[in-house]
């Protein structure tokens, strides 16, 4: 794969010209729901872990920090759910600072798919872990608090498909949770399309971008 190759060239000179052997480097990985994240991260980190004694790169994904159910429900958000102001987005921010600053273990929240619900420090990010892939749908997003992810990034990638393959992807997401297609459509267009159109409206620009 040509774009991944290019990509762990550039992390390795953002490396290279950081590296001071101490502290953690990071990564920011971003796209509207469907782009390919997750995948794209995976395959990161073991392309830059291969040939070490000891793998140092690890992924950080940014849904740790939904907003429980209960919360979204007091909102009327739940209908809503993997919008910007569905996330603690405070929390996560606070998060990645430290990360940055802070060498020592430490212990972040993971989101569980199955129950539908975010699982407090489920996860600890060891000093050894010093190069990290943080991805999210709203890491380069140009409003407040979001926007200022963007400066603790060491490179920033934007996954930029066409909201046609988006909306495919999307649909056939639902449908592997269980949702006859009626359902898929219903629920990737009345509310995972409307974030992507907006992550693709409303984000920075990116250090990498890449378009399918």
């Amino acid at each position: 794969m040509a774009d991944l190759a290019a990509m762990v060239a550039r992390i390795r000179a953002a490396i290279a010209a950081k590296d001071d052997g101490h502290s953690r480097i990071l990564i920011g990985l971003a796209g509207p729901p469907g782009a390919g994240k997750s995948t794209v991260a995976e395959a990161l980190a073991h392309a830059l872990n291969e040939g070490m004694a000891l793998p140092q790169a690890s992924v950080i994904p940014m849904d740790g920090y939904h907003f429980d159910n209960a919360i979204l429900d007091e909102r009327g958000l739940r209908h809503r759910k993997g919008a910007p102001e569905t996330f603690d987005a405070g929390g996560f921010l606070a998060m990645i600072r430290r990360l940055r600053s802070d060498q020592d273990e430490i212990a972040i929240p993971v989101f569980d798919r199955g129950e539908d619900f975010s699982r407090g420090s489920a996860r600890l990010v060891s000093p050894e872990q010093r190069l990290l892939i943080v991805e999210g749908n709203y890491l380069l997003l140009d409003r407040p608090i979001w926007r200022d992810l963007q400066p603790l990034f060491d490179l920033s990638i934007f996954l930029r498909p066409s909201l046609a393959l988006i909306e495919q992807r999307l649909i056939h997401r639902w449908l592997h949770h269980g949702l006859d297609f009626e359902a898929a459509c219903a629920r990737a267009r009345g509310n995972d399309l409307v974030n992507a159109e907006t992550i693709l409206a409303e984000s920075r620009v990116a250090d990498i971008t890449l378009q399918d």
